[in-house]
C-alpha cells in the first residue's frame, strides 16, 4: 500500500500541441509498440526507438523521461480503446438481451487480444515496476469506474460492493485474455470458459434482485 500512496504516475513529460509535433509524438509511439512486440521490454531502449522512428534521441526524450513512460503511455492508449467500446455496451443496457451484449463485447477485445499481439506485449510491460504497475492500475479505475456505472441497473441493491465487483471484472478479463493469447492455450475454449464465468457471475447477482 505504501508504495501505491508514494510512486506517481509515469506520463509523458508532455503533449503535443501541434500537428507536426503529434505526428512525431505518434509515429514513436507506433515504433515503440512494434518494437516491444518484436524484441520484449527488456531489449526495448529509447535510442533504437528514436532510430526507427527517425527522430533525434532529444527529440523523443522531450516526451518520454525513459522507455517506462513509453510502455505506460501505450497502456493508456489500450485503455482510451477500450473506454470507447465500453461506451457502446453502456448505451445498450438495461437490456434484457444483456447476456448476448457481454458476450459480443468479450468476443470483441478477444479478438483483438488475437489479431494483436502488442496488446499482451503492453499488458505484461507495465507489470514490471512499482511504478508502471501503479500506472497501470490508474487506467483499470477508469476502466472498472465505467464498468461499474454499466453494473449499477443490473445490480440496484449491491452498491457497496459494486465498486469492488467492477474492478474484480476488469481485472479478471484482462489476466484472462492474456492467459488465452499464451503459446499453447486453447484460446476459443479460454474465451468460452471466460464469458460463462462473467455471464453467470453476474446473472447470479441479477438473479438476487428477482428473488
Amino acid at each position: 500500500m505504501a508504495t501505491r500512496s508514494t510512486t506517481s504516475p509515469l506520463i509523458p513529460r508532455r503533449r503535443p500541441s501541434q500537428e507536426r509535433s503529434r505526428r512525431k509524438f505518434d509515429t514513436m509511439l507506433a515504433v515503440a509498440r512494434d518494437l516491444l512486440t518484436e524484441v520484449g521490454f527488456e531489449s526495448m531502449t529509447c535510442e533504437e526507438i528514436a532510430a526507427r522512428a527517425d527522430v533525434p534521441i532529444g527529440t523523443l526524450y522531450q516526451f518520454f523521461a525513459n522507455k517506462y513512460v513509453i510502455v505506460c503511455e501505450l497502456d493508456r492508449q489500450d485503455t482510451v480503446a477500450v473506454q470507447a467500446e465500453l461506451v457502446e455496451l453502456g448505451s445498450a443496457i438495461p437490456s434484457l438481451d444483456w447476456p448476448a451484449l457481454l458476450e459480443r463485447f468479450l468476443d470483441h477485445l478477444a479478438a483483438l487480444w488475437q489479431h494483436d499481439p502488442s496488446r499482451r506485449a503492453v499488458w505484461l510491460a507495465v507489470q514490471s515496476t512499482p511504478a508502471t504497475r501503479a500506472t497501470a492500475a490508474l487506467n483499470e479505475q477508469a476502466l472498472a469506474e465505467q464498468v461499474e456505472h454499466i453494473l449499477a441497473p443490473l445490480t440496484p441493491h449491491q452498491r457497496e460492493r459494486r465498486k469492488t465487483m467492477a474492478r474484480l471484472l476488469v481485472h479478471t478479463v484482462f489476466s484472462a485474455l492474456s492467459f488465452s493469447v499464451q503459446d499453447g492455450q486453447d484460446r476459443a475454449g479460454t474465451v468460452a470458459e471466460l464469458k460463462r464465468m462473467m455471464g453467470g457471475y453476474l446473472l447470479r447477482e441479477e438473479g438476487k434482485l428477482e428473488g
